[in-house]
This record gives C-alpha cells, sequence and structure tokens, in this order.
C-alpha cells in the first residue's frame, strides 16, 4: 500500500476523530501525491513515520483524502457492515421508512449518500474511492433493505468537482419517476429521477414539524419552495393557504402534484420566479403573511464567498420581514456550511432593527437524525434554522 506521510503537527485533527487529509498537510517530497490512482487507498502515517490509518485518496483535490480506517484494513465487507451500522440507527430512530439512509462522513462512509422513499432508494456517490464498491454498495442495500428498486443518481456536481462521470441509471428493480414517502405524517411524491440532488431534502424535517404546529389558519409564504416540504405540509396541517415561490417551473409542477396528493391544491398559489423580484414585487403590493419561509440554497458555497453571502441573507431577511403581518413568524433557514448560526441569527435581529419591529426567537433548529453530526467533523454539521415571532 502506498504511503501518505503528513507534515509536522498535520496528525491532531486526525487524532482528535476528524477524517479529511488537505493536500497541503502532505509531506510531498517524502510521498508524492503525484501519480496516485485516484480512489487508491493509502497507509496514512505522521512526521515521525506512526501509522494512523487508510485513507482514500484522490491526488488532485483540494481534500485529497479521507480516513476510512483506523487499521491498515478497509475492504467492501467493511463497507457492507458500516451500511447495516447506518440502516439500525434509522430504523431505531424513525418509525416510517423515508430518511437519508447513509450520510456519508457521519456513518464513516465518505462520498456515499442513500436516501429512502419507501421501497425505493436513491444512491449517490461522489468520490472514486466510494465508486470502487459501487456494487458491494448496491448488493448490501438489496440483501438488507429488499427494495423493489435502486436509482443511481450520480448525475450531481459534486462529481464534476472530483473529474468523474455524470451518470443516471436504475440499478436495481423498477423506480417510478415519483417515489411515494412520508414525513411528518404527510405523504409526499419525490421526483427522484429529475428532481434536485436526491429529489428531497430530509434535513428539515424536525423544523417542518415544528412549523406545522403554528400554521393552522395561517396564510404562509414558502420561499424556494422546490416541490412544497414547507408549504405542502403547512397546508396539510391546517394553514388556510400557502404561496410557493420558485425560480423553477418544474419545481412548482411538483408542488402542485403535492398538494393534489393531499388534497389541498385549492388553497396552494405557485409564483415562478427569483425569491428576490418576487419579494420586491410582493412588498410593492403591499402582500401580508402570518408565517413566511426562507430556505434558500446555499448562499456561502466556499469561504471566499462569506461576505457576499453573508449580505445576501441579510437582504432576503429584511425583505422578507417587510411581508410578515404584525405578530408574524418568520422562519430563517441555511443550509450553508459556511456560515455560522449566530450570525444567521444576527440577520434576523439585523432585519428587525431596521424595521423598526421586535424579534423574539422561539425556537432554533437543526438537521434531523438521519443526518447524524459527527463530533470531530464540524462540517457535517451544517443546517440551521431560526424560528422569530415579529411584533
Amino acid at each position: 500500500m502506498v504511503e501518505l506521510i503528513l507534515n509536522r503537527g498535520a496528525e491532531r485533527r486526525l487524532k482528535r476523530g476528524h477524517l479529511w487529509i488537505y493536500s497541503n498537510e502532505v509531506d510531498t517530497k517524502r510521498s508524492p501525491l503525484k501519480g496516485i490512482d485516484p480512489g487508491s487507498q493509502c497507509q496514512v502515517l505522521d512526521s515521525q513515520g506512526k501509522p494512523l490509518g487508510t485513507a482514500l485518496v484522490n491526488p488532485s483535490q483540494l481534500i485529497c483524502g479521507r480516513l476510512v480506517s483506523r487499521t491498515i484494513d478497509f475492504s467492501a465487507a467493511d463497507v457492507g457492515e458500516r451500511i447495516q451500522t447506518a440502516y439500525q440507527l434509522r430504523q431505531r430512530y424513525f418509525e416510517h421508512p423515508s430518511y437519508r439512509l447513509i450520510y456519508g462522513d457521519s456513518d464513516w462512509l465518505p462520498g456515499l449518500v442513500v436516501d429512502r422513499f419507501g421501497d425505493y432508494l436513491v444512491v449517490q456517490t461522489s468520490n472514486w474511492g466510494m465508486e470502487r464498491y459501487q456494487q458491494a454498495i448496491v448488493d448490501k442495500l438489496v440483501a438488507l433493505v429488499q427494495p423493489r428498486g435502486i436509482l443511481l443518481r450520480n448525475d450531481h456536481q459534486g462529481r464534476s468537482v472530483e473529474d468523474m462521470p455524470l451518470v443516471k441509471e436504475t440499478v436495481y428493480g423498477d423506480v417510478p419517476e415519483m417515489a411515494a414517502f412520508e414525513e411528518n405524517g404527510v405523504p409526499l411524491l419525490a421526483p427522484v429521477h429529475q428532481g434536485q440532488k436526491t429529489g428531497w431534502f430530509y434535513d428539515h424535517r424536525e423544523n417542518r414539524r415544528l412549523l406545522n404546529r403554528w400554521v393552522n389558519g395561517k396564510r404562509v409564504l414558502d420561499l424556494f419552495s422546490y416541490a412544497g416540504g414547507w408549504g405542502v405540509q403547512a397546508l396539510a396541517n391546517g394553514a388556510s393557504s400557502t404561496v410557493c415561490v420558485d425560480a423553477s417551473q418544474q419545481a412548482l409542477d411538483w408542488c402542485a402534484v403535492n398538494a393534489e396528493h393531499n388534497k389541498v391544491s385549492e388553497k396552494l398559489t405557485t409564483v415562478q420566479g427569483k425569491a428576490l423580484e418576487v419579494l420586491k414585487s410582493m412588498v410593492a403590493d403591499k402582500e401580508r403573511f402570518d408565517a413566511i419561509v426562507l430556505d434558500p440554497p446555499a448562499f456561502i458555497k466556499r469561504r471566499k464567498d462569506h461576505k457576499a453571502g453573508l449580505a445576501a441573507y441579510h437582504h432576503i431577511n429584511e425583505l422578507a420581514m417587510r411581508l410578515l403581518k404584525r405578530d408574524g413568524l418568520l422562519v430563517s433557514a441555511s443550509c450553508s456550511m459556511h456560515l455560522e448560526s449566530d450570525e444567521l441569527l444576527d440577520c434576523v435581529r439585523g432585519a428587525a432593527h431596521r424595521l423598526g419591529r421586535r424579534a423574539s426567537i422561539l425556537a432554533s433548529g437543526g438537521q434531523g437524525a438521519d443526518h447524524p453530526v459527527h463530533p470531530a467533523i464540524p462540517e457535517t454539521n451544517y443546517l440551521k434554522a431560526h424560528f422569530a415571532h415579529v411584533g
């Protein structure tokens, strides 16, 4: 096995439990990265030559290695064992078979995501190391879950970054265009073939559950609505009406399908357009809502985007707050890993201050139990949401 020798001190983070190795942490004079095949296993050593474990390596990436074992042994059997452990965890904490079954590093399977929609699974791999175990992954999932179909959604941007081919195919059984599942007791349909990522975003499950308690009889605005995860659930829980806004007409069509699925179509209005433009138009028209959900895509995808992204969060929170009725509820959320929860909270505070309104934080939430946080990898804890009562 090729050896990967780290610079002095680079092992400290790994010894605390982190799994990532950055290319600038490698002593390339003693262990050149050049020439290592992407996806290869390498034995990781500290600067004194003491073994730290085995990593899957892609020499051309900033994160050039990901530890998969603290020994020098990692095989398809280990992949299968970890899949089973992850499955047992979800079985323990979820009554309905609708959840993220594998969450990458947090399940010690870096680069692997599996979402379950009842009888169907959607699988994504995002590095060459995990790609090499693709058949073993599928075989284990078939034996363990006994699904009716498995869809491989390897057509996402993360693979382009790793110079991996984009592929979308059904690798077991048959998978319908819209897969039925349930979230917070609400029956839904996920566009697993054509939708974003795996077709659904399970991470906000608990935050949606909280909102569902407070929307009965309320008029709700769901910005960046996608397929209606927030808005349709609000209707199913008694909201008087919901306006869903998204830049994608296809996403709004899926939203309408989910509304029909729950027999609440007459209470749903969809608006196609960019959120900022729609917000400005609604402010000009003096629209008002009892509750507003602000769940945008990541405005800060890289650390260097922080300043501009933070300004965008400030701006959009203020626009949304202008549309809230007195004693309205603002749900301000972010999936930007590089945005701290307190920074998002400051966006809410700043918007209230500039508008001369009083904001009280009723609750703050993060990702659900199917997106467990690895305590040594802060990057696995990316989601945040603040619920603000605005007087």
